[in-house]
């Protein structure tokens, strides 16, 4: 399974997420279906799913996930999920640090 860096963020903002799957496609192979789930890596949130905003969305490579809220100290597993026009089923990992906002 490939990881993705993603950076902080603040429980009062929703950012985009980004899993680029370029080197996992081949040439021509284009993703079909897509989905991202959250669970806790590390801290306390009884209801991680709820960080994740609406459906992904695919372009090209790229799957975008907005996420939303989250418990601050808490850091999450983003899965990323695709399938692709040549009936691959790919998993993209990503670790999101939920930091306290800023005073």
């Amino acid at each position: 399974m490939s990881m993705v860096l993603l950076q902080p963020k603040t429980p009062g903002t929703t950012e985009k997420v980004v899993f680029d799957f370029i080197s996992n496609l081949a040439v021509g192979e284009t993703i079909s279906t897509q989905s991202v789930a959250a669970t806790v890596w590390s801290g306390v949130d009884s209801n991680p799913s709820a960080i994740v905003s609406g459906a992904a969305t695919a372009s090209g490579t790229k799957v975008t996930q907005a996420i939303t809220g989250g418990n601050a100290g808490t850091i999450y597993k983003l899965v990323c999920t695709i399938t692709t026009s040549a009936s691959q089923t790919l998993q993209m990992l990503g670790y999101l640090a939920i930091v306290a906002d800023p005073v």
